[in-house]
């Protein structure tokens, strides 16, 4: 009589197709023995977890350099719901006997993953601080000529010839200087003060009295015309007259006659010395 063979249970098939698996995925054949199946009920899911956190890389970087694993804190892994392709490796004899040999290796961890450690962070740079701007200086408007340099204190009248000076002539005083030039030359104020004559006057023809701010005064006579008027302001060195030829007088010159603030002439030379202006500059260059 002839024998037969038993139909194989359902759960002979389950692992004989999960050998070939195992077996197809590392060597690229199909076939071969495979071991039957572990018991216990905690094995599906330690191999579901370990495999899910991607633990046999982790403790294959701990093998190589256990002092860097040891060194960084370790964190349970979070469960994850493993695909169906992955659940059947994490059942198989050969994935149970390579997690028991990482369990037994020196210095790894207990559960199987490491998480790196977490660089410290980094404060922050300060903002620089917002940058002062000086406030603008406004330049400095330029100050015109005519102020920035004060007027002279007193000059000679005219640009001449000294013919005559203060003194004795001709058995009568001659109170004053005649310093002779061409009709039209300009005369100049001798010092700063105002106008108190200009016009007419008996023996000069014409002439210009200024009384100066000390109280002395001056006197231009024989001009050929006068430009000032009875109480103008007018600065040493300012033009108000023009060298005449008028009243008794034997040429073109300049009459220049000075007072002290009594009122008695006085010799102009010396007048003028006391105002920094030499007798030289009484004549001509």
């Amino acid at each position: 009589m002839a024998r037969h063979r038993s139909t194989p249970s359902r759960r002979d098939r389950q692992d004989r197709d999960a050998g070939v698996i195992f077996r197809a995925a590392s060597t690229g054949r199909g076939g071969g023995r495979h071991r039957a199946e572990p018991t216990g009920s905690g094995r599906p899911a330690r191999w579901a977890s370990a495999v899910a956190t991607g633990a046999l890389v982790t403790a294959g970087a701990q093998i190589a350099a256990p002092s860097v694993a040891a060194a960084q804190p370790a964190v349970a892994p979070a469960p994850v719901a493993l695909p169906p392709e992955v659940a059947v490796l994490a059942t198989l004899p050969e994935v149970d006997a390579v997690l028991d040999q990482l369990a037994a290796a020196p210095g790894l961890p207990e559960g199987l993953s490491t998480v790196p450690a977490v660089p410290p962070a980094i404060a922050p740079s300060p903002a620089p601080p917002p940058a002062v701007t000086a406030p603008a200086v406004p330049a400095t408007p330029a100050v015109p000529l005519s102020i920035a340099t004060p007027s002279p204190l007193a000059v000679a009248p005219v640009s001449g010839t000294l013919t005559s000076s203060f003194g004795p002539r001709w058995g009568a005083t001659h109170a004053g200087l005649d310093i002779a030039n061409s009709i039209g030359t300009p005369i100049y104020a001798a010092a700063t003060g105002t106008v108190i004559d200009s016009g007419p006057a008996s023996g000069f023809g014409l002439w210009v009295q200024i009384r100066h701010d000390d109280g002395s005064t001056s006197t231009y006579g024989h001009i050929n015309e006068t430009l000032v008027t009875v109480g103008q302001r007018v600065q040493a060195g300012e033009q108000i007259a023009t060298v005449g030829n008028r009243g008794q007088s034997t040429g073109p010159h300049l009459h220049f006659e000075t007072t002290n603030a009594s009122g008695t002439k006085i010799d102009p030379t010396q007048w003028l010395a006391q105002r920094g202006v030499p007798r030289t500059a009484l004549s001509k260059a």
